[in-house]
């Protein structure tokens, strides 16, 4: 990935001239995810056992994926899909046939603690700034940040009575404004002592809480991660954590300025059938609170895909306690929860061969004994 060729800077103005980061199913294109849907009901098989036969997409629909993920990784760091046929499917309909779409762009990571390959993003009555509590299942709006893999997808079923509305910025540009302000504050947002809680969805090997940089120092290949609610949470839940310092709670608050103004968020109304794919490294994104439905059958309903792709960037060597392996192209990411199963280690194994992606036996960087003795040597230090 070149610097021309990769992912820029843009601001909200940029996006709202240029729609080429948007694509439009055609008839055809549309037709092969059907037929495909259609072979899938037949074969019958588990999601996990599925592979791309079971769900076997023209070329015109194949190819569809295949620029919407390298738009990802282009010029915006993001592409919305529009025209997935979902009004003609049920739940259980939209969730084959997104996991089949799944098996042409790249290797699917595990999201929550139950382990779960494919999350439904709709109010189910859960809280957001608390211990262990994350966004999807909430009606709440959300601090800005980037998900736990290369490329998150988003496939909207139905849409809130009102709110919902999905906003991205670019990381690039944040990056570039905070070195217009405060370039004081670019070394601290690049350090390592960033602690952050993985709200309790983390292996059983591994400590409650991480460490990774807000901003990479590597310009060409730039990434990003941040987000406020889970780095307040390594403060609040766990008093072993080092102290946030005045220049870090400075930087938060910057961060905080910058990202949801109007010259650099920008705001999106996702429909029915539109899919919304970002790339985390070089995007953030939020969503504001929104009033669902009375009837449950209307009710705000989008589903989630986490996914490793082959084109992925390179990431600095301190981002590998968070991302297991910083090697551009390898499977990394997710959270693993602790109910990683051996049907899920068989088709990420054999997916990550079908995509041609290194993937490396999955263990912890560092593990909790491992934590224990970089607080101690921290401690000593101080």
């Amino acid at each position: 990935m070149s610097i021309e060729s990769g992912p820029c800077a843009w601001k909200a103005e940029d996006v709202h001239r240029d729609g080429s980061w948007i694509q439009r199913l055609t008839h055809d294109e549309v037709d092969g995810f059907r037929t495909a849907l259609a072979h899938a009901h037949k074969v019958n098989k588990p999601l996990l056992e599925m592979e791309q036969a079971d769900f076997p997409l023209s070329d015109v629909s194949r190819l569809a994926l295949e620029r919407a993920i390298g738009t990802t990784q282009g010029r915006w760091g993001m592409c919305l899909m529009r025209g997935f046929p979902t009004d003609e499917w049920t739940a259980a309909d939209m969730r084959l046939a997104y996991w089949g779409m799944g098996l042409y762009m790249g290797v699917a990571r595990t999201q929550n603690r139950a382990s779960e390959v494919i999350n439904d993003v709709r109010d189910a009555g859960g809280s957001y700034k608390v211990k262990g509590g994350r966004g999807y299942n909430t009606n709440a709006g959300l601090d800005f940040h980037q998900d736990s893999c290369d490329v998150v997808a988003l496939l909207c079923r139905r849409t809130a009575k009102s709110g919902g509305t999905s906003k991205v910025m670019s990381s690039i540009a944040l990056r570039d404004r905070v070195g217009e302000l405060r370039p004081d504050l670019l070394p601290v947002l690049q350090d390592s002592n960033w602690f952050h809680s993985f709200q309790n969805a983390q292996d059983p090997s591994q400590p409650p809480f991480y460490r990774c940089p807000i901003f990479g120092d590597d310009d060409r290949f730039f990434c990003a991660r941040t987000n406020r609610k889970n780095t307040v949470a390594a403060q609040r839940d766990f008093p072993e954590v080092p102290r946030l310092t005045t220049q870090q709670e400075e930087a938060l608050d910057l961060l905080d300025e910058i990202m949801p103004s109007d010259e650099f968020c920008y705001a999106m109304e996702l429909e029915r059938g539109d899919m919304q794919l970002l790339n985390s490294f070089v995007t953030l994104h939020s969503r504001t609170s929104f009033e669902d439905h009375a009837d449950p059958d209307q009710k705000r309903h989008l589903m989630r895909l986490w996914l490793s792709i082959p084109a992925s960037q390179p990431l600095p060597p301190q981002w590998a306690e968070y991302w297991g392996d910083v090697r551009a192209g390898a499977v990394r990411g997710g959270y693993r929860g602790i109910s990683i199963t051996t049907d899920f280690l068989a088709y990420e194994k054999r997916q990550a061969g079908v995509m041609r992606m290194v993937l490396a036996p999955w263990k912890p960087i560092v593990d909790q004994e491992e934590m224990n003795r970089i607080l101690g040597a921290q401690s000593i230090t101080v």
